[in-house]
């Protein structure tokens, strides 16, 4: 087994950025005593956020995964109800329909995005009206920073009267036609969790133009206390609000979400431009009218052509103290969805499980140095010379 270099400093995959911003609004949170969920910094965030985003309401909660089941609850699923996700996605997005005791559906993606195939997507949804099963709701997820193909998606969806939650988790900053990430649905989410664009070290925000939807999701996640003069509850309630000295780092770091953003897209071109020439290597797509903030850089790795796996290049990367890593398993291969169904982009062709097999993404984070990255880039570049070297001395031998 190899081992990591002890002597070369670790490059990570997209670690956390404090710029010092954040020390401003954690102090005032410190001297006012209010550390505890609520106060001033979350109701500051939350509007922060809706103004960057172009309107709305929001709620700040401690994760994306909440924001989520908060999205599921408002809807009101009955055991057995269906709900459509991405199946190329992080366990995180699917999770919340187990909570709500629904059956997932997973939809595979397509190649233009990577995300949610619109034309798997129509051919789901005329099964489920034949069979008078249509879902309360399809959860799309914004892949690596880039938007589904919404346009598509949203008016199929509206012909049939389901509600869309945009799972934008990985995509503040991106957008879609001009419009921001995280808004064409009834509901969107995003995730400030540690390797976010921004953090608030563990964090997350559902936003809607729903103004009564958001105030119910705030009664929710403030374990739906009934307005009475001691502790009364009627339904279910979570504990899901964000504290304030959390909120305070958001907003620190909200303040250099467009530098990020551009640095990223940097990021992207530089290792684009730098290994796109590698036998095998095909980078992610950015959609057409989109920009992706791409909060990863993604690519594929052709084996018969590039001469190595994408699990051979993550373990020789590893060696250099580099951390690089496969992409989503899609979810209906996980052992948790074993049982569930699954419509792929075309019959017999899955995408997301092509990409699956393909796919890696590269250190990215937005505090990456030119350094580090031309560290990264010659790795790569080494360790390919060094497959098509083996290559050769194989046929020759």
């Amino acid at each position: 087994m190899n081992k990591k270099k002890p002597e070369i400093a670790q490059i990570f995959l997209s670690p956390p950025h404090l710029t010092g911003a954040e020390q401003y609004f954690i102090q005032q949170a410190l001297t006012s005593n209010w550390i505890a969920p609520l106060g001033p910094h979350v109701d500051a965030f939350e509007n922060e956020i809706v103004d960057y985003v172009g309107g709305g309401e929001a709620v700040a909660v401690s994760s994306g995964t909440a924001a989520i089941h908060l999205s599921l609850a408002l809807l009101n699923l009955e055991p057995g109800d269906k709900v459509f996700c991405s199946t190329l996605t992080f366990i995180a997005s699917a999770n919340p329909i187990l909570y709500e005791r629904a059956i997932p559906v997973f939809i595979d993606s397509e190649p233009d995005s990577w995300n949610m195939s619109p034309q798997a997507l129509e051919r789901a949804l005329r099964e489920a009206d034949q069979q008078n099963t249509l879902p309360k709701a399809v959860i799309v997820v914004n892949l690596y920073g880039q938007s589904a193909k919404y346009a598509e998606i949203l008016a199929l969806c509206q012909h049939y009267d389901i509600t869309v939650i945009e799972d934008a988790a990985e995509s503040l900053g991106a957008t879609y036609k001009g419009q921001a990430s995280g808004t064409f649905g009834r509901f969107g989410i995003y995730s400030f969790n540690g390797n976010k664009i921004i953090t608030t070290s563990g964090g997350g925000m559902l936003i809607s133009q729903d103004k009564a939807a958001i105030q119910k999701a705030r009664f929710l996640s403030a374990q739906a206390r009934d307005p009475a003069p001691y502790y009364q509850h009627s339904r279910v309630g979570y504990n899901y609000r964000l504290s304030n000295i959390l909120a305070g780092i958001g907003r620190g770091q909200l303040e250099t979400l467009d530098e990020r953003v551009k640095k990223r897209r940097t990021i992207f071109a530089t290792y684009a431009q730098e290994l796109s020439a590698l036998p095998g290597v095909h980078f992610m797509k950015e959609l057409e009218h989109a920009r992706s903030n791409r909060w990863l850089t993604a690519l594929t790795i052709e084996e018969e052509q590039a001469g190595l796996s994408p699990g051979e290049l993550i373990a020789g990367l590893a060696t250099e103290n580099i951390e690089a890593r496969h992409v989503w398993k899609p979810l209906h291969l996980q052992p948790l969805f074993k049982d569930a169904r699954f419509y792929p982009h075309e019959e017999g062709r899955s995408v997301s499980e092509a990409l699956f097999e393909c796919g890696l993404c590269l250190p990215s984070g937005s505090n990456l140095s030119s350094d580090d990255q031309a560290r990264v880039i010659h790795a790569i570049k080494r360790l390919s010379h060094l497959s098509g070297e083996k290559r050769v001395k194989s046929k020759i031998g």
